[in-house]
């Protein structure tokens, strides 16, 4: 490897940081606990004892002293005051350390992809209070169809596969938990509007009960809003309407139910392809996507997409007799995308009607006992899902559909995860985990005759069945040790899988003469997390050998072509600090450098050689204030033939808000709150990503589909508590 060097990026991110009149804040809350976002089952909450540690409490993101793995913590402070109005949940963990994501369209406007440690979406676990969430046909997900930020409370990211009791179904890379909202003791009602480029609006209401009923038992929180924007790239229009609703109940003192609902409706004129080609960047400029001209192939009216989504469970957490716990969580959820999209030119088949829809339900049941000697952590992950997936050719202008499908597919998902591990208390400070989990994931698939595209005719027949099962044993060992009160260092090893991709049957007649193997990891890491009053600091160093991994390619016509590509290594360290700098100032730092190769030496697709996270807060009186700066090194895209064909080059993104907190500025408002945003500061365009036009040639064609930034944005928002 190279040594880190200052890169053009993070000198200009350091001297406009200087150059600064107005400061920055990150206020960041003691997250709650909910479900499991560490790899101990439980979220990694910061927990000090003695006196309030300011550099806890101001920091952007950071580890926990009882983390047993590299972990960072995102708090509903940061989410309240430094993500944007329409922001979506890669937003929110944008600025933890390895990570990254940005839509072309504009912040919270598409469907954004994160990156993780060089992950791709799909090679890790999202689950939110402590519930995986994910697609059917590969664990990938929507952040525009589930969970924007007025939904959530923070975030717990596990940079690992986690421990035994860490379910999902792509621990393979690590997990993401977010969090929904903490309720508050007193009622409150809330309104709020925001305003900002691209024509974007967001306006809504929020009602927070309180503690009511007998003894305070019961608390409920209602949020709404309605999000319109007319986007950054040509007639990329959307619109989002969503409603969530939290309440608890405390049964008795040691015994509380939890209800939470939420729904969305968003429509969009998004193309399949969501970037322009090069020749038309050099055209019409770099935020050309869509015309509005009726006789063009990519005309507006041809593509369109309307994502209704629904999330849902009862969770019952209670204190029983000899130490024990239970927490069981009861849920479902269902994701509905009937998107329309042309191709290239107009004909009576040139574009798609495509459907891709489930629903998914399951539970997830956790025992713990906890005793002198140590904690025993139980339980059981199961769950199942119904899928309906086709992709017809159709006429754009009157949108009737041909009479085969290119591929049409029914299936069922059965997952079924059950776990044990135990904490041996070794000594006062030191504790050593061992577990085991069992992963066994089943489809079964009906794939019905098509136009030869994916399967075929099938010789006559209406349909083919066929079913597989993958099972995997995965162990998993840490040890963690308190050195001081404030300073905690761990070593992990832990196994991770996930299941190869439904398209592995996306064969002529489904004839699979050989299943492919499930994904498997093998993790080992150490880390360090100390903290004090002005200054906390977390670092971690990681192996990774992946072992049948695969990858996955859209062409230009919109296909996506999964191929497994054998072993590869991922390596590096990662460390992140906040220093109380004093007079309401405080800095916030991130940074990791490694490598994710193939065994041919060959990097993975988007998986960057270094990321830098800067960030300057001021928080003081009413003025909460944040400068956030990330970097992402140089990275690689595949061409659907080879690895590491094109060289992305380093690129800035950097974001600043600036709030203004009034309580009581009239005698009917508790409080009313003003924030000015600004995403993408410097006015980067910055090319991120590129599809290459050929699979033979990665030279620069007019033909390329380019991911590009998108221009400067500004917002301006008003909350208002009643």
């Amino acid at each position: 490897m190279k040594r880190p060097s200052l890169k053009p990026g993070t000198r200009q991110v350091l001297y406009a940081l200087v150059c600064m009149a107005a400061p920055m804040i990150a206020g960041a809350q003691q997250v709650a606990a909910a479900g499991d976002g560490g790899a101990d089952g439980d979220t990694g909450i910061v927990e000090i004892t003695g006196k309030t540690v300011t550099a806890a409490k101001t920091a952007l993101s950071q580890g926990s002293l009882t983390a047993r793995s590299a972990q960072s913590i995102v708090s509903d402070e940061f989410i309240r005051n430094l993500t944007s109005p329409v922001a979506d949940f890669s937003q929110v963990l944008q600025m933890t350390p390895g990570m990254y994501s940005y839509s072309p369209n504009g912040v919270g406007l598409g469907d954004t992809k994160t990156f993780f440690r060089g992950f791709a979406d799909g090679d890790y676990t999202v689950s939110f209070d402590g519930i995986p969430f994910q697609d059917t046909n590969s664990p990938s997900h929507h952040t525009w169809a589930f969970f924007p930020s007025q939904f959530l409370g923070g975030a717990v990211i596990d940079r690992s596969p986690g421990s035994a009791a860490t379910i999902g179904p792509a621990n393979f890379g690590g997990s993401v938990n977010l969090l929904s909202r903490n309720l508050e003791p007193e009622q409150r009602i809330g309104v709020f509007d925001s305003y900002g480029s691209f024509n974007t609006k967001i306006y809504g209401a929020e009602f927070e009960s309180g503690q009511f009923g007998a003894d305070g038992a019961s608390n409920l929180l209602v949020n709404a809003h309605q999000m319109t924007s007319d986007g950054y790239q040509s007639y990329n229009k959307q619109t989002r309407d969503a409603v969530s609703l939290k309440y608890q109940y405390a049964i008795t003192k040691d015994t509380a139910l939890t209800l939470f609902g939420s729904y969305i409706d968003l429509k969009a004129n998004t193309p399949n392809i969501k970037g322009p080609t090069r020749a038309q960047v050099a055209q019409f400029g770099d935020d050309y996507l869509l015309s509005n001209n009726p006789k063009q192939a990519n005309y507006w009216g041809y593509n369109f997409y309307h994502v209704t989504s629904d999330f849902e469970y009862a969770g019952l957490t209670s204190n029983l007799d000899g130490g024990w716990k239970l927490d069981d969580k009861l849920y479902t959820y269902a994701y509905h995308n009937q998107q329309n999209y042309n191709g290239s030119t107009i004909t009576a088949t040139s574009a798609t009607d495509k459907l891709n829809s489930y629903r998914t339900y399951g539970n997830l049941l956790r025992l713990s006992q906890e005793s002198a000697f140590g904690i025993l952590r139980t339980g059981l992950w199961a769950e199942n899902a119904d899928t309906n997936r086709y992709q017809i050719p159709s006429d754009p202008r009157t949108w009737v559909d041909a009479a085969l499908p290119n591929f049409h597919e029914r299936f069922k998902t059965t997952t079924l995860q059950p776990f044990v591990e135990y904490e041996f208390q070794v000594a006062k400070d030191l504790k050593v985990t061992p577990g085991v989990k069992y992963s066994s994931y089943r489809q079964d698939l009906t794939q019905y005759a098509d136009n030869g595209k994916t399967v075929g005719n099938l010789g006559g027949q209406p349909s083919v069945q066929h079913a597989v099962t993958y099972n995997t044993v995965l162990p998993s060992i840490d040890v963690h040790y308190m050195l001081q009160p404030n300073w905690s260092v761990y070593g992990q090893y832990a196994a991770g899988d996930e299941i190869p991709p439904s398209s592995v049957f996306d064969v002529k007649n489904a004839n699979v003469t050989a299943l492919p193997s499930s994904i498997k990891s093998k993790t080992f890491q150490i880390g360090s997390v100390w903290k004090s009053d002005s200054f906390t600091f977390d670092v971690d160093a990681y192996h990774i050998k992946f072992d049948n991994a695969y990858s996955s390619f859209t062409d230009n016509a919109g296909n996506t072509t999964f191929f497994a590509n054998g072993s590869s290594t991922t390596q590096g360290i990662e460390a992140e600090g906040n220093v109380v700098l004093g007079a309401g100032f405080s800095l916030y730092a991130n940074a990791t450098y490694g490598s994710a190769k193939f065994a041919s030496g060959q990097w993975v697709a988007g998986a960057p050689s270094d990321t830098e996270t800067l960030g300057l807060n001021y928080n003081r009186g009413g003025w909460d204030i944040g400068w956030l700066n990330k970097r992402v090194g140089t990275m690689y895209n595949d061409n659907g033939s080879v690895h590491q064909a094109v060289k992305i080059s380093p690129f800035t993104i950097s974001n600043l808000f600036v709030n203004y907190t009034i309580k009581r500025p009239a005698q009917f408002v508790k409080q009313a709150k003003i924030q000015f945003g600004i995403n993408n500061l410097f006015d980067k365009h910055s090319i991120v990503g590129v599809n290459p036009a050929s699979t033979s040639s990665s030279a620069p064609a007019p033909g390329d589909a380019l991911t590009l930034l998108p221009a400067r944005s500004l917002s301006l928002a008003l909350n208002l508590d009643f």
